[in-house]
């Protein structure tokens, strides 16, 4: 009886050094992608409509990836009515959104060259 006793201990502590132990530390799970982790770019699109007065343009765009959006044409609120100096119907433009408590703000846009 002293045989098996001793036995099921060696067996016991042998099992031990060979299976993982769940106190040992494990690799950092990455986290969920968010729209803050996510890698913003700039879009392309095609400015529709400028209105200067209110802050807003009008763009046709291709996917807005960071934002997880498809290509359409919307109303964009511009974080500075500034932006909108440089760009007029018609001009292809890469521009930055971002959403803003559900609000969709231009905080770039740039003419490109034909």
């Amino acid at each position: 009886m002293i045989f098996n006793k001793h036995f099921g201990i060696l067996a016991a502590f042998s099992l031990g050094m060979v299976l993982p132990h769940s106190g040992f530390a494990q690799a950092p799970t990455p986290p969920a992608k968010t729209e803050s982790t996510q890698a913003m770019s700039m879009t392309d699109g095609e400015v529709r409509k400028v209105d200067q007065e209110n802050g807003k343009v009008t763009i046709k765009h291709g996917e807005i990836k960071h934002l997880d959006m498809p290509g359409m044409t919307m109303v964009f609120t511009a974080k500075d009515k500034a932006l909108l100096t440089n760009v007029k119907a018609g001009d292809k433009v890469k521009f930055m959104v971002v959403n803003e408590g559900g609000k969709m703000v231009v905080t770039d846009i740039q003419a490109t060259k034909p």
